[in-house]
């Protein structure tokens, strides 16, 4: 099936792809095509967030139209909250929360954030760069954005990027007690660092049991079954969405 001929008045709707906002010319948003490698406009935030922060701003790029902006992390936390609450940004929807590493030891592992402003229809993906040598930790996001929580998490867990300021910092794909490390870190060995048959000594000394019931229980009675240790990270996280919702 052959492509149908544009005619003057399909030319009369010019296409406009930008990194930004992709649109056609009377403003209705559009599925960006024919966007190129490298070379594309880049979201105008990244001007505004070197303006205003400076040094902080280490350097931006726009790869397939998307733009990212590299930050230093101690500047990280204050960039997310001017994106949020600046009046022209409004970045108001916390996509995910991840990181990369290379397999070239020389490269530093980057913590990632991938943000939306879904009033002005862009996206951007800001960058933290961490040396492999270094202390690996972040400023948490989440009294900015709730939903961080198991996203920072799920980092934490996979990578072991520790996001300071977090209230309930744990592991939450593997359970607590997981010994072996960061299942996404490169030097993580396909089959494990343990024997098969010690990777089940562990999983079967866990006793999930322990923890869980088919029983159907009050919400007290579920909160004073918990171990000791969960119920000191539950009333923390409690006093501080408290401490939040009275600010």
């Amino acid at each position: 099936m052959t492509a149908p001929v544009p005619t003057p008045q399909d030319a009369a709707v010019t296409l406009t792809v930008m990194a930004a906002v992709a649109s056609d010319s009377n403003g209705a948003p559009i599925t960006p095509s024919n966007v190129p490698h490298s070379g594309a406009a880049a979201n105008p935030t990244a001007a505004v967030l070197a303006a205003r922060f400076g040094d902080a701003v280490i350097r931006s790029e726009v790869i397939w139209g998307e733009t990212t902006v590299f930050v230093t992390r101690e500047a990280l936390h204050a960039v997310i909250r001017f994106l949020h609450d600046d009046p022209g940004e409004r970045y108001d929807y916390l996509v995910d929360v991840t990181a990369v590493e290379y397999r070239d030891g020389a490269r530093p592992i980057e913590v990632v954030w991938h943000l939306r402003a879904l009033g002005h229809r862009r996206f951007l993906r800001l960058k933290v760069e961490l040396p492999k040598r270094g202390p690996l930790w972040v400023p948490s996001v989440i009294d900015i954005y709730s939903g961080a929580d198991w996203l920072e998490r799920e980092c934490f867990d996979m990578f072991g990027i520790r996001f300071e300021g977090h209230p309930d910092l744990r592991r939450l794909l593997l359970w607590e007690q997981y010994k072996e490390g960061y299942p996404l870190r490169k030097d993580f060995p396909l089959r494990g660092r343990f024997s098969r048959s010690e990777q089940l000594k562990q999983a079967l000394a866990a006793d999930p049991e322990a923890r869980y019931s088919m029983e159907e229980l009050s919400i007290a009675d579920a909160f004073h079954s918990l171990p000791q240790d969960m119920r000191a990270r539950l009333a923390e996280r409690s006093a501080h969405d408290e401490r939040e919702e009275g600010e």
